[in-house]
């Protein structure tokens, strides 16, 4: 399944880029750790899009694109902490409105707060994570958003997702429309056509992607 939320060859032209600057690196003999103990042969850095405008530019563009295909008008826009904040940020000094993030949890002092920027109550938002792969911590965001600040959630958007099934279900079964730049089959894709992957990676990394938690034990 492509989940892909942008028009024409926008996602691919993304996919080359993250490719490009490392933001997104496939190393199919040379699996990575990701931070809950599992191997894997892709890792995502978003992170490393800050330091690229032209990139930045175009990220902005994918999610304008999608909201305009959707017809969403939000009152503000909410960035992920950590990752989510500056292309949040981008976005919203692009579009001339409000912009707030929330905290993986409640500030430990102070206020208490989980949600920072002063949303007002039933205001119209939209979400904006930089990676979405089990999806639990978006899930997590989307929900302090709306209990929390009270808000409403049109859209949660992203850079990129792994694509794992059944992952973006959850927001839609809500009624929360997801605008994702580029999935892990238009990656593949752009890859191949690059030159980044022989058709022996190509098995080995659909294999990961299948069952990540057998592919990792295995290694």
């Amino acid at each position: 399944m492509n989940d892909s939320s942008v028009p024409g060859e926008l996602d691919r032209r993304i996919a080359r880029a993250l490719l490009t600057i490392g933001a997104v690196a496939i190393r199919p003999n040379a699996p990575f750790t990701w931070a809950s103990g599992l191997k894997a042969p892709v890792y995502c850095d978003n992170r490393l899009t800050l330091g690229h405008p032209a990139v930045r530019s175009m990220l902005s563009e994918g999610f304008r694109a999608f909201m305009e295909r959707e017809g969403f008008r939000p009152d503000a826009i909410v960035g992920t902490a950590t990752g989510g904040i500056a292309h949040a940020a981008w976005l919203a000094g692009a579009m001339q409105l409000p912009m707030a993030y929330v905290r993986p949890d409640h500030k430990a002092h102070g206020k208490g707060n989980r949600v920072e920027g002063g949303l007002g109550k039933g205001k119209a938002v939209v979400v904006v994570e930089d990676l979405v792969s089990t999806g639990r911590s978006s899930w997590r965001a989307v929900s302090a958003v709306r209990e929390s600040a009270q808000a409403r959630v049109l859209a949660m958007v992203a850079i990129f997702t792994y694509g794992f099934p059944g992952v973006l279900s959850r927001f839609r079964s809500e009624g929360i429309a997801v605008g994702v730049l580029c999935d892990f089959s238009t990656l593949l894709s752009v890859a191949v056509e690059e030159g980044l992957l022989q058709e022996a990676d190509l098995a080995l990394l659909m294999q990961w992607h299948r069952d990540p938690r057998g592919w990792s034990a295995a290694r």
